[in-house]
């Protein structure tokens, strides 16, 4: 605190001097607001995200290659390379498919066994229930792997700014 001891001019001179003490309060207050609080808001939990790159596509003949995009009145709308499919027909040519492609291999316990993978093409405006309904329908039919096909940006990996 400060205090004014023997300056001319009495007492009814105007004191000049800021009063600091309120001023220095607040800003005790807000730090110890700001120290609790910090580190709450940047608690997170420790994960490592997996790295992106683009991949070249295996195209194998026994690959399946599906197109999904929204239709007219929230529709969804798949093909089945370019034959358009149902869900109960995607299902269905889904099984006969992976069953003719593990009997193509010598049956179910045979060794070395390959599942056929699944390749999602979906238009950037399709409803994700759509795409998930599709993914869903494939991994009931018994696909284990289901891959979505995407197009990288821009001409190549130089980017320049």
């Amino acid at each position: 605190m400060a205090m004014s001891v023997g300056e001319g001019g009495g007492e009814d001179a105007p004191m000049s001097d800021i009063n600091t003490t309120p001023l220095v309060d607040v800003m005790l207050v807000l730090l110890i607001i700001f120290l609790i609080t910090i580190p709450v808001v940047i608690q997170s939990v420790k994960v490592e995200l997996p790295k992106v790159r683009y991949e070249a596509t295996q195209t194998k003949a026994e690959n399946v290659l599906l197109t999904v995009r929204g239709g007219p009145g929230g529709t969804c709308q798949v093909y089945w390379q370019t034959t358009p499919v149902t869900h109960e027909e995607l299902l269905k040519k889904a099984v006969e498919k992976l069953k003719k492609e593990i009997d193509k291999q010598g049956g179910p316990t045979a060794a070395g066994l390959e599942i056929p993978e699944v390749h999602v093409k979906g238009d950037i405006n399709t409803p994700y229930r759509c795409i998930g309904g599709t993914v869903f329908t494939m991994q009931m039919a018994g696909f284990i792997k289901v891959g979505f096909i995407s197009q990288p940006e821009g001409g190549g990996g130089t980017v320049r700014l």
